[in-house]
């Protein structure tokens, strides 16, 4: 750790106020977005990554100027933007809030598989024809890069502030978001106004993209979700919907950053993000420029939850279904029994998010987590010694009463901000694992792990692992299903369908919360154990967000809230894609329509929602 007298303040002020700079381009269309259409669009940060590739062609392959790269980057994510809400978020303008969001999601997911497969995974250089100078100020340098980042943010926050209030279509912007059915009883065309402002949201993230580009030389397919997550703290810290407010706080986060990066070194770099994420959600939701007045949020509690009638499946169906699966390995197909035992820990993880955001009304996007902590307490008590059966067990209790401590935070919040906070709290244990190195081995991950056994009698083969997590799924479905049946699970569909009332009855609903949190969290921790101890590996990308994408993408699959629905999506989530590896890179492109298409045309799922 750096000495305080000692450190090179001007310098990393200079770094923090550059990044940040980059960090409030891709705020500003972040909170433009959720004044408008009071949505938080996680494709941003595939429009970023975009742009950098319309920037890396535009340099690298047509040798443009770096004026006209700019132009052209700035009209690029414009298009992508419009066309993401023309055909995204326009067709789920009389649903849920929490629709669209899932729908941005799904956008993202096919945005950076088709950059993957255009431009491969591989890293490319990116640099612009600009002179080598460096002006010394005091005990530091400013390189011309430096100053060509912080001028085009400068001016694009002019354009931008120009386009708000000196053109008609900036006053239509404002009317809708300071009050939009005023605004369309007045003539406001809300879909036009929708449609500027992804657009405008869209060319301010692509230059961001190429910005960032020039700063680190390159571009890299895979960043697109860590700067969406930066753009999202700068909101959170400047006020969700206050445009001003995100260029403060892009360059306050820029600077912790940077300072961060400074005294304790790179690797704590999104840890210092997502801590202050956290502790804004907690203590300031509205930031720190938040005006006197707010926007209310939008409950997502029962909101998306469809009101349908679930399939009903009679008991000797699904027993018969049971004996089906059991069955499996009779087939004498290794590799279809590996695929299945792989679907059938997903249907854990289904499960558990099922009854979090199903049943009680909790969108989590984070859920990934739940497994991460599962997996690793489990490894680490049976490479201590530990039997792998208590490991597991002790797993899922650690997981129900460390989980639900993480997410308890999140159970003040309403509207995005549970998303937001879920999401948080997922980066936040995968960071923690990746910087524990005394503990987690860091980014080597842990080895070696024990393989399943039951007190001596070995269960790693395939058939013996394929039935074991058939087994644990079973019991676990039917606690849930009792659960589900009880008066507990009664009380948790009314936190669901209206929290408010429910506390007036006398509900405790953070206690209710807590109890699904806890019930969720030690099923997900076994699936988790049960990933570790089936391939004696694991490491910190093991459970990452494109993980917690999956798991949501089962819940609504099958129906929130369906139990046997969670498990039939999970087989054709999870199970089928392995049936057609030749198509295994076009996976995350699939998981995205996939999800599009549910929220579109199913969004009670193919069971119904329990």
């Amino acid at each position: 750790m750096m000495d305080v007298f000692t450190f090179p303040w001007f310098d990393f002020t200079v770094a923090g106020v550059i990044i940040g700079s980059i960090y409030a381009l891709m705020a500003v269309g972040l909170a433009l977005i959720f004044g408008v259409a009071n949505l938080i669009n996680f494709a941003h940060g595939a429009v970023f990554t975009v742009g950098s590739y319309i920037g890396w062609i535009c340099l690298m392959y047509l040798g443009l100027p770096l004026w006209l790269t700019v132009i052209v980057v700035a009209i690029g994510g414009g298009i992508v933007g419009a066309l993401i809400e023309w055909l995204a978020i326009r067709p789920l303008n009389r649903q849920s809030r929490i629709a669209p969001l899932l729908a941005t999601i799904g956008v993202g997911l096919i945005l950076d598989q088709s950059i993957h497969i255009l431009f491969t995974a591989t890293p490319r250089s990116l640099s612009a024809e600009l002179p080598n100078w460096r002006i010394t100020m005091g005990t530091g340098t400013i390189g011309i890069v430096d100053i060509f980042i912080f001028c085009t943010a400068v001016l694009s926050a002019a354009l931008l502030y120009l386009l708000l209030f000196k053109t008609k279509i900036g006053m239509a912007v404002r009317a809708t978001a300071q009050d939009d059915d005023a605004a369309k009883q007045m003539g406001v065309n809300i879909n036009r106004v929708n449609m500027t402002v992804f657009a405008t949201a869209g060319a301010l993230g692509a230059i961001a993209g190429l910005l960032v580009g020039l700063y680190f030389n390159n571009i890299d397919p895979i960043t697109s979700f860590n700067i969406m997550l930066k753009g999202m703290v700068a909101i959170v810290i400047g006020g969700m919907a206050n445009v001003p407010g995100a260029i403060g706080g892009g360059l306050i986060l820029g600077l912790i950053e940077s300072y961060g990066i400074g005294f304790f070194g790179a690797s704590y770099r999104d840890l210092f993000a997502f801590a202050v994420l956290l502790l804004m959600l907690l203590f300031k939701p509205n930031g720190i420029f938040a005006r006197a007045r707010e926007r209310v949020a939008e409950p997502m509690t029962g909101t998306f939850v469809t009101q349908s009638k679930p399939v009903n499946i009679p008991w000797w169906v699904t027993a018969g279904l049971v004996v089906i699966a059991a069955l499996v390995p009779v087939l004498g197909e290794p590799y279809i029994t590996q695929v299945m035992t792989n679907a059938l820990v997903y249907a854990l993880a289904g499960m558990s998010l099922t009854l979090v955001a199903g049943t009680v009304g909790m969108v989590s996007i984070g859920h990934a987590a739940f497994l991460a902590i599962g997996a690793y307490v489990s490894a680490l008590l049976t490479l201590a010694g530990m039997p792998v059966v208590f490991g597991m067990l002790a797993a899922g209790v650690v997981t129900a009463v460390l989980g639900t401590g993480l997410a308890y935070p999140s159970f003040r919040l309403r509207g995005h901000y549970v998303s937001i906070g879920t999401l948080a709290l997922g980066q936040i244990v995968v960071l923690v694992i990746l910087n524990w190195d005394s503990v987690t081995n860091g980014p080597m991950g842990l080895y070696g792990i024990p393989p399943l056994d039951f007190f001596g009698l070995p269960l790693y083969s395939t058939n013996a692992s394929y039935w074991t997590v058939l087994g644990i799924v079973v019991v676990a479905g039917l606690l849930q299903k009792r659960l589900l049946n009880s008066h507990l699970g009664r009380t948790w569909r009314a936190i669901r369908e209206d929290t408010v009332a429910a506390e007036t009855y006398g509900v405790s609903s953070n206690y209710y919360k807590g109890l699904a949190f806890g019930f969720a969290g030690f099923v997900a921790g076994i699936g988790g154990a049960f990933t570790a101890h089936q391939f004696s590996f694991i490491d910190y990308n093991t459970f990452n967000l494109l993980i917690s994408v999956l798991i949501l993408t089962i819940a609504i699959l099958g129906g929130l809230g369906n139990i046997t629905g969670a498990v039939l999506a999970a087989i054709l989530v999870a199970g089928l894609p392995e049936m057609f590896r030749v198509l295994a890179e076009y996976r995350m492109m699939f998981y995205g329509i996939a999800l599009i298409l549910l929220i579109r045309f199913r969004p009670q799922g193919l069971l119904g929602s329990g």
